[in-house]
Protein backbone atom coordinates (compact mmCIF):
# COMPACT_ATOMS: atom_id res chain seq x y z
CA UNK A 1 0.00 0.00 0.00
CA UNK A 2 1.13 3.54 -0.54
CA UNK A 3 0.10 6.23 1.41
CA UNK A 4 0.14 10.03 -0.78
CA UNK A 5 -0.35 13.39 1.10
CA UNK A 6 -0.46 16.55 -0.79
CA UNK A 7 -2.29 20.14 -0.39
CA UNK A 8 -3.45 19.89 -3.74
CA UNK A 9 -5.38 16.83 -5.30
CA UNK A 10 -4.45 18.23 -8.78
CA UNK A 11 -1.08 16.83 -8.45
CA UNK A 12 -2.46 13.46 -7.69
CA UNK A 13 -4.78 13.60 -10.55
CA UNK A 14 -1.84 14.66 -12.84
CA UNK A 15 -0.57 11.39 -12.15
CA UNK A 16 -3.98 9.37 -12.22
CA UNK A 17 -3.76 8.24 -15.68
CA UNK A 18 -0.27 6.80 -15.55
CA UNK A 19 -1.79 5.30 -12.14
CA UNK A 20 -4.52 3.64 -13.96
CA UNK A 21 -2.77 2.47 -16.62
CA UNK A 22 -0.62 0.86 -14.32
CA UNK A 23 -3.70 -0.98 -12.60
CA UNK A 24 -2.14 0.37 -8.87
CA UNK A 25 -4.73 2.58 -8.11
CA UNK A 26 -6.17 0.19 -6.09
CA UNK A 27 -2.71 0.33 -3.80
CA UNK A 28 -2.88 4.24 -3.29
CA UNK A 29 -4.60 5.74 -0.51
CA UNK A 30 -4.69 9.62 -1.27
CA UNK A 31 -5.53 12.05 1.72
CA UNK A 32 -5.34 15.91 0.28
CA UNK A 33 -4.35 18.49 2.97
CA UNK A 34 -1.00 19.95 4.96
CA UNK A 35 0.72 16.93 5.67
CA UNK A 36 1.74 18.07 9.49
CA UNK A 37 -2.06 17.70 10.58
CA UNK A 38 -2.31 14.49 8.93
CA UNK A 39 1.00 13.15 9.74
CA UNK A 40 -0.36 14.28 13.51
CA UNK A 41 -3.47 12.33 13.02
CA UNK A 42 -1.49 8.97 12.04
CA UNK A 43 1.17 9.35 15.36
CA UNK A 44 -1.97 9.56 17.70
CA UNK A 45 -3.35 5.74 16.00
CA UNK A 46 -0.45 3.82 17.44
CA UNK A 47 -1.41 1.14 14.71
CA UNK A 48 0.59 3.71 12.13
CA UNK A 49 3.59 3.13 14.40
CA UNK A 50 6.53 1.43 12.68
CA UNK A 51 4.93 0.26 9.65
CA UNK A 52 6.49 2.32 7.16
CA UNK A 53 9.51 0.46 4.69
CA UNK A 54 9.74 3.78 2.60
CA UNK A 55 8.82 7.44 3.40
CA UNK A 56 9.75 10.29 0.58
CA UNK A 57 9.84 14.08 1.62
CA UNK A 58 9.15 16.72 -0.89
CA UNK A 59 7.49 18.98 0.74
CA UNK A 60 7.82 22.69 2.44
CA UNK A 61 11.47 22.88 3.33
CA UNK A 62 10.82 25.13 5.94
CA UNK A 63 8.80 22.20 7.82
CA UNK A 64 11.52 19.14 7.04
CA UNK A 65 12.21 18.86 10.64
CA UNK A 66 8.75 19.04 11.47
CA UNK A 67 8.47 16.40 9.35
CA UNK A 68 11.49 14.35 10.19
CA UNK A 69 9.93 14.53 14.18
CA UNK A 70 6.95 12.92 12.82
CA UNK A 71 7.68 10.15 10.18
CA UNK A 72 10.74 8.92 12.71
CA UNK A 73 7.83 7.08 14.47
CA UNK A 74 6.41 5.99 11.40
CA UNK A 75 9.01 4.12 9.47
CA UNK A 76 10.26 0.74 10.64
CA UNK A 77 13.45 0.08 12.31
CA UNK A 78 15.85 -0.90 9.06
CA UNK A 79 13.07 1.20 7.05
CA UNK A 80 14.35 4.71 4.72
CA UNK A 81 12.95 7.98 4.37
CA UNK A 82 14.33 10.18 1.67
CA UNK A 83 14.09 13.63 1.76
CA UNK A 84 14.41 15.75 -1.59
CA UNK A 85 16.40 19.14 -2.02
CA UNK A 86 18.77 18.74 0.52
CA UNK A 87 21.58 20.57 -1.10
CA UNK A 88 19.29 23.37 -2.07
CA UNK A 89 20.99 24.28 -5.60
CA UNK A 90 24.52 24.09 -3.70
CA UNK A 91 23.72 27.19 -1.74
CA UNK A 92 23.85 25.00 1.37
CA UNK A 93 27.74 24.34 0.54
CA UNK A 94 28.72 28.03 -0.30
CA UNK A 95 29.58 31.04 2.22
CA UNK A 96 26.39 33.10 3.96
CA UNK A 97 27.90 35.89 2.27
CA UNK A 98 27.80 34.65 -1.07
CA UNK A 99 25.64 36.23 -3.44
CA UNK A 100 21.88 34.72 -4.07
CA UNK A 101 18.51 35.84 -4.37
CA UNK A 102 15.89 35.88 -1.70
CA UNK A 103 13.83 32.53 -1.88
CA UNK A 104 17.41 30.79 -2.32
CA UNK A 105 19.11 32.18 0.86
CA UNK A 106 15.36 32.17 2.76
CA UNK A 107 15.21 28.67 2.15
CA UNK A 108 19.05 27.98 2.50
CA UNK A 109 18.96 28.30 5.54
CA UNK A 110 16.11 25.91 6.88
CA UNK A 111 17.73 23.42 4.90
CA UNK A 112 21.20 23.89 6.66
CA UNK A 113 19.02 23.43 9.93
CA UNK A 114 17.80 20.22 8.51
CA UNK A 115 21.04 18.72 7.31
CA UNK A 116 22.61 19.47 11.02
CA UNK A 117 19.59 17.67 12.58
CA UNK A 118 19.61 14.64 10.61
CA UNK A 119 23.59 14.42 11.08
CA UNK A 120 23.22 14.31 14.58
CA UNK A 121 20.17 12.45 15.35
CA UNK A 122 21.44 9.04 16.64
CA UNK A 123 17.84 7.13 15.27
CA UNK A 124 19.55 6.96 11.92
CA UNK A 125 22.63 6.39 9.20
CA UNK A 126 22.75 8.70 6.43
CA UNK A 127 23.76 9.35 3.32
CA UNK A 128 23.34 12.42 0.77
CA UNK A 129 23.49 11.98 -2.70
CA UNK A 130 24.49 14.81 -4.80
CA UNK A 131 21.79 13.69 -7.48
CA UNK A 132 20.19 16.68 -9.04
CA UNK A 133 19.17 18.94 -6.11
CA UNK A 134 20.43 16.43 -3.33
CA UNK A 135 18.68 13.83 -1.93
CA UNK A 136 19.37 12.99 1.78
CA UNK A 137 18.49 9.12 2.43
CA UNK A 138 18.02 8.07 6.31
CA UNK A 139 17.81 4.81 7.52
CA UNK A 140 16.03 4.54 10.90
CA UNK A 141 18.62 2.04 13.16
CA UNK A 142 16.47 2.29 16.45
Amino acid sequence: MILAMDINREYYELGLPIIEKAGVAHKIDFREGPALPLLDQMIQDEKYHGTFDFIFVDADKNNNINYHKRIIELVKVGGVIGYDNTLWCGSVAVPPDSIMDERLRYFRDFMMEFNKAVALDPRIEICQLSIADGVTLCRRIS
